[in-house]
């Protein structure tokens, strides 16, 4: 699955890789989680346009978004025939753009954060989908969900699951469903080329949501060492107190 992403190019490099024709201009973010407000680009009047979307999909005919579970993810397999995504399959494609994602491995009673990342560096785009949503007073709401893919055997040790990768020259081959069918646009839908990604581990501060900060992106085997104290770099002078085994401040 994919649970939490980031966005940290510069607007002008993703406006370059997505060629729509807006110049928004938003802040990195390092933390990005469900329910909040998320950037895709899609078709509108047969070309690509960026729109501001909350992450977690509300099927048109959902009574009540505060009760429907929410749907961040779309399983590649099932966007096809399951209710909450075959119409916005055949009709509502996007790209969500990223530059990386976190994930989780289980060891034991603990899950160990890893941030996975495109070796080449900058943004990618992870196959979506986006519907909108209308209430019986008249308020709309447009959302989103990352579809997801059982995951290459380079992340496989982490998780099972990864976003759908889709390379710049598939753009329009995703998100025209006038041209291109449900059926036929899914053939998109398969785990990322081996050498794509790399991953590392991170701290588990990428755990609270609240935490959107460069340092969450730094190694694990940095942090821990950037954490230890400094090496004396001269001996330390004996000690004409006995040893008590207990570690001393001075």
């Amino acid at each position: 699955m994919c649970g939490r992403y980031v966005i940290i190019s510069s607007p002008a490099a993703i406006r370059a890789l997505f060629g729509y024709p807006e110049q928004p201009n938003f802040p990195p973010r390092y933390n990005i989680a469900p329910t909040q407000p998320v950037p895709i680009v899609r078709l509108a009047e047969g070309r690509r346009s960026f729109a501001l979307v909350r992450w977690g999909l509300i099927p048109a005919w959902a009574k009540d978004p505060r009760t429907f579970t929410l749907l961040i993810n779309a399983r590649g397999e099932a966007v096809i025939d399951k209710p909450a995504f075959r119409n916005a399959m055949r009709r509502r494609r996007c790209l969500f753009p990223a530059d990386g994602f976190y994930e989780w491995r289980q060891e034991g009673k603990v899950r160990r954060p890893f941030f996975v990342r495109p070796r080449a560096g900058g943004p990618i785009a992870f196959a979506g989908l986006w519907e909108a949503w209308m209430g019986p007073n008249g308020e709309e709401m447009e959302t989103a969900a990352i579809v997801t893919t059982k995951a290459n055997r380079a992340l496989a040790a982490i998780h099972e699951r990864m976003p759908v990768i889709v390379p710049p020259d598939a753009f329009d081959f995703w998100l025209d469903g006038g041209k291109v069918d449900a059926e036929t646009a899914s053939a998109i839908i398969a785990p990322a080329p081996e050498q794509l990604l790399e991953a590392y581990a991170i701290s588990p501060a990428v755990n609270h949501v609240t935490n959107d900060s460069p340092e969450l992106l730094v190694p694990l085997a940095v942090t821990a060492a950037s954490e230890r104290p400094a090496v004396a770099a001269e001996p330390a002078r004996k000690s004409k107190r006995k040893d008590d085994g207990q570690a001393s401040l001075f």
